[in-house]
C-alpha cells in the first residue's frame, strides 16, 4: 500500500486543480451570461473562418512583427510542450516512468521530446525578451495609467510562470539518466546533463523527480491562475473570435426598445397612453443605452474576460495620442473589474444581486472618457483577438444622452437644429439653399 501512495497523492491534487479550475469556469460563464441576450449564430463559415484566422493563427498579431512573432513562439511552444502534460498524468496516476517510450519507440519518441526542448528554449528567449521590452526598455503602452499595480505585477508573473516552467522541463529530462543514455531526444537536455556530473545517481534522481513534480504542480497552479490574469484570453480568444460582430465597421446598432417606439408613434391607431388590460403585466420599459455591466450584452462581457491588456488599441486610438482621457484597453479593463465585483457580490449573497450604490457610468468610467471617443474604430481594428471597446462607448453614450439627456452642451445644440431647422447648422430652413446664389 505504501507504493501507492505518491500514485494517490498525485490523483488527489489532480483532481483539485482541475475541479478548483472547473469551478472558476462556471463562476466565469454566470459571470458572462448576466449580460443581455444577443445572436450571433448568423454567417457561421466566415466565424469559423475568423476563428481559425485569428485565435488560431494569430494573423493580427503579426501586424507588428516583432511583438507578433516573438507571441507566437511562446503560444506554440507552450500549448505544445503541455501535450507531454498527458504523459505526466499517466506516469503520475499509474507509477509508470516516460510511459509513451517504450509504446512510440525511440525515433518517434525522441523526435517528439526533442522538438519540445527546441521549442522550450525559444519560449525562454521570447520571454526573456518579453521582460526585458517591459521592465527595461518600458515601453509606453506598458507603463499607462491603468496598468500600475495589479496589471504591472500581472504581466510579469506570468512571465516567471513560464520561465520557471520551461526551465524544470528541461532539467526534468537532463538529470533523467535512462532517458540520457537512450539518446533520444535530448537535444537540448544533453548540454544541461554534465552541470550535474558530480551528483550521485540517487541525488539525480531526487533531483529529476522533484522537477517532474514542480511541474505538473506549477502547470495546475497556472491552469488556476488563467481566471485570475489577463491570460485568460488563451480560453478566450476562440469563443470571441468566433463570436465577434462581421458587421461593417462603423454600423451601428439600431435599438430595438427605440424602433418600437418610432413604430407605435407612426401608427395612426396606436394609443400611447392606453392601459394593460386587467390581470395583465404592465411592461417596464427597457433602459435605452448602458450604465452598468447588466445593460450589456454577453458578448461585450466576453470581450471584457477576453482583454489580454496589450494595449495596441489605446496606442492607436487617436484620443489617447492627443493627450485626452480615453484609453480603450482602461475600459475594458474597467468592464471587467465591475463585472467581477458583482460576480462576488452575487456569491456574497446566495446567488442575489444586492445593491452596492454603484454601477460602471462614473464609479469607473467617467464620462469625460466617454466623449472624447471619436468613433474612428482603431481600437477595434487593432485588437488581435477582436474585441469591440466602441460597442461598450457607444452603450454607455445612448444611456447618457436618451435616459439622463446628459450630452455636451455642442451636441445638444447640434440636435436642436436638427430638430428645429432639419440641419446641424443654427439657420433657417428657408436659407438652406442660399449658397447657389453665391
Amino acid at each position: 500500500m505504501e507504493k501507492y501512495v505518491p500514485n494517490i497523492f498525485f490523483a488527489f491534487i489532480l483532481i483539485a486543480g482541475i475541479g478548483y479550475f472547473v469551478t472558476n469556469v462556471r463562476k466565469l460563464i454566470r459571470n458572462i451570461k448576466l449580460g443581455k441576450d444577443i445572436d450571433r449564430t448568423d454567417r457561421k463559415p466566415e466565424r469559423w473562418k475568423n476563428m481559425a484566422k485569428i485565435a488560431l493563427g494569430q494573423y493580427k498579431m503579426v501586424t507588428r512583427p516583432l511583438s507578433g512573432v516573438l507571441h507566437i513562439v511562446v503560444y506554440v511552444g507552450f500549448i505544445l510542450i503541455n501535450i507531454e502534460v498527458l504523459e505526466i498524468v499517466i506516469d503520475g496516476l499509474f507509477g509508470t516512468h516516460r510511459v509513451f517510450q517504450p509504446a512510440l519507440g525511440n525515433g518517434i519518441y525522441g523526435f517528439l521530446i526533442g522538438t519540445f526542448e527546441i521549442l522550450s528554449v525559444l519560449v525562454l528567449v521570447a520571454v526573456i525578451i518579453f521582460w526585458f521590452r517591459r521592465n527595461i526598455e518600458r515601453i509606453k503602452r506598458f507603463w499607462s495609467a491603468e496598468m500600475k499595480g495589479w496589471p504591472k505585477r500581472d504581466g510579469n508573473i506570468i512571465l516567471y510562470f513560464e520561465v520557471v516552467l520551461m526551465s524544470l522541463f528541461l532539467i526534468m529530462n537532463a538529470t533523467d539518466v535512462p532517458f540520457q543514455e537512450a539518446g533520444a531526444g535530448n537535444i537540448i537536455s544533453q548540454f544541461i546533463a554534465p552541470w550535474f556530473n558530480d551528483f550521485s545517481l540517487e541525488s539525480l534522481h531526487t533531483i529529476e523527480k522533484t522537477a517532474w513534480w514542480l511541474h505538473i504542480v506549477g502547470i495546475l497552479i497556472f491552469l488556476n491562475y488563467l481566471y485570475y490574469s489577463k491570460h485568460l484570453h488563451i480560453l478566450l480568444a476562440f469563443p470571441n473570435t468566433f463570436f465577434a460582430n462581421l458587421k461593417p465597421k462603423g454600423e451601428f446598432t439600431n435599438l430595438e426598445s427605440v424602433t418600437n417606439e418610432v413604430k407605435m408613434m407612426m401608427d395612426p391607431s396606436a394609443d400611447p397612453y392606453a392601459m394593460p388590460e386587467d390581470g395583465a403585466d404592465e411592461e417596464v420599459p427597457e433602459k435605452f443605452g448602458a450604465s452598468d455591466v447588466t445593460d450589456l450584452n454577453w458578448v461585450q462581457l466576453m470581450n471584457a474576460y477576453t482583454c489580454t491588456e496589450c494595449g495596441r488599441c489605446t496606442s492607436s486610438c487617436p484620443a489617447n495620442l492627443t493627450g485626452k482621457k480615453l484609453s480603450p484597453r482602461k475600459i475594458m479593463m474597467d468592464t471587467r473589474d465591475r463585472l467581477e465585483e458583482v460576480g462576488k457580490n452575487i456569491d456574497a449573497n446566495d446567488g442575489v444581486f444586492k445593491s452596492d450604490g454603484k454601477q460602471l457610468l462614473d464609479d469607473y468610467i467617467t464620462r469625460e472618457e466617454l466623449w472624447a471617443c471619436t468613433s474612428c474604430n482603431a481600437c477595434v481594428q487593432e485588437c488581435p483577438v477582436n474585441i469591440d471597446p466602441l460597442s461598450i462607448i457607444m452603450d454607455m453614450r445612448r444611456y447618457l444622452v436618451m435616459e439622463e439627456s446628459a450630452a455636451p452642451q455642442e451636441l445638444n445644440m447640434m440636435m436642436t437644429n436638427i430638430e428645429n431647422n432639419g440641419a446641424p447648422w443654427q439657420y433657417s430652413q428657408m436659407d438652406r439653399l442660399n449658397w447657389k446664389d453665391e
